[in-house]
């Protein structure tokens, strides 16, 4: 089952300095003392003890019916060699929400033909229980990423930008 990562241990501090809300959020203390940190991530532990990430709990999909993690959704697409990357983002659909998968695609690959790629990454996803219900697929010449390290895709801004594609 996943649920949100939290984490105790020496190098785990009692606060946030000067940040009393954010500790708040952040902190739970043990009547003994014992300070927990909520990391914002979600994961999930296997039979070996063993952590596997699903993302961040503020990126999750929840939709009526399931909710979507992005790192086990992804994983299944950036498979496709054509894909640089992928993200998964939510945008607001009759009163629910859709999931949307945001498509940058491998340099030598940016003319390919889309529409034949959208109909390859939905078979994939239709493959496994987990992806299955994404069917929207959207390209984007290169994701929003923090400029110190390129890896961290502002989803924030992706689901603003595929909200105004979608309508």
């Amino acid at each position: 089952r996943i649920g949100e990562i939290v984490v105790t241990g020496p190098v785990v501090t009692d606060r946030y300095w000067g940040r009393d809300e954010q500790t708040a959020l952040a902190k739970i203390v043990e009547d003994d003392g014992t300070v927990h940190h909520r990391m914002g991530d979600v994961g999930w532990l296997d039979e070996g003890g063993r952590l596997w990430m699903c993302g961040r709990k503020s990126h999750r999909v929840r939709m009526k019916e399931r909710t979507l993690f992005t790192v086990p959704c992804e994983g299944v697409f950036n498979l496709h060699p054509k894909v640089f990357r992928t993200a998964l983002v939510g945008c607001e659909d009759n009163g629910g929400v859709k999931p949307v998968l945001c498509v940058e695609l491998e340099r030598e690959f940016r003319h390919t033909d889309r529409a034949a790629l959208v109909l390859e990454l939905l078979s994939l996803g239709a493959a496994h229980d987990h992806t299955r219900s994404i069917e929207t697929v959207l390209f984007h010449d290169g994701f929003p990423v923090d400029v110190r390290h390129n890896a961290k895709i502002f989803r924030e801004k992706l689901a603003v930008w595929a909200a105004g594609r979608l309508r």
